[in-house]
């Protein structure tokens, strides 16, 4: 070992005792002659009991790639490989995302915000479009979110779970056939 790293060493160790010794010090000595606090405890393990944990429902991976898969392969039927498609869960946790051939950077981020709008209303985008109205503050305004066509919710068992979106298409409207087109795979793949 060189003449340097021996040095090193020896400095970490050093270290690594005074850090030591100042720590056993300040755990032993508590103020006006008091006991040492108990540790602090870090962590609490949660029975896994229906009051205290909520099951939550998901679409796997393999259903979000199949429907991704569709909505884009509908728009390129469609002539319209330029999109991108997202399914979120209703969080907005990106499951799965495809971005078509050529589809610009902006299509990301609309797909991801029209499918979280979807999921989180439980409603698809078109429809929530409409809501959105007046001069002041309103829905549209939520962090995350986007009021047009494009957006289609998940439910199971008539709770929305997730949400697929489209963006890049010239028209909203075609946006959401291709949302559309990816909520039927999943829908025709459980029959």
């Amino acid at each position: 070992m060189k003449k340097s790293n021996k040095m090193i060493a020896a400095a970490a160790a050093g270290a690594l005792l005074l850090t030591g010794g100042v720590t056993a010090v300040a755990n032993a000595v508590s103020p006006a002659g008091a006991p040492a606090a108990a540790p602090v405890k870090v962590a609490a393990e949660v029975q896994p009991a229906p009051e205290n944990v909520v099951a939550q429902n998901r679409i796997s991976v393999g259903a979000s790639s199949a429907a991704v898969n569709a909505a884009l392969a509908k728009c390129q039927a469609d002539k319209l490989p330029f999109v991108t498609v997202a399914l979120v869960d209703r969080f907005g946790t990106v499951q799965a995302i495809l971005r078509g051939d050529n589809a610009a950077e902006h299509t990301i981020e609309a797909a991801k915000q029209k499918a979280y709008t979807a999921a989180a209303f439980g409603a698809p985008t078109s429809e929530l479009a409409k809501r959105v109205n007046g001069n002041g503050p309103s829905i549209a305004d939520l962090p995350g979110t986007l009021f047009l066509s494009g957006g289609v919710p998940l439910k199971v068992n008539g709770v929305s779970v997730a949400g697929i979106g489209v963006g890049g298409a010239p028209d909203g409207a075609l946006d959401e056939a291709c949302a559309t087109a990816g909520a039927d795979a999943l829908a025709t793949a459980a029959k």
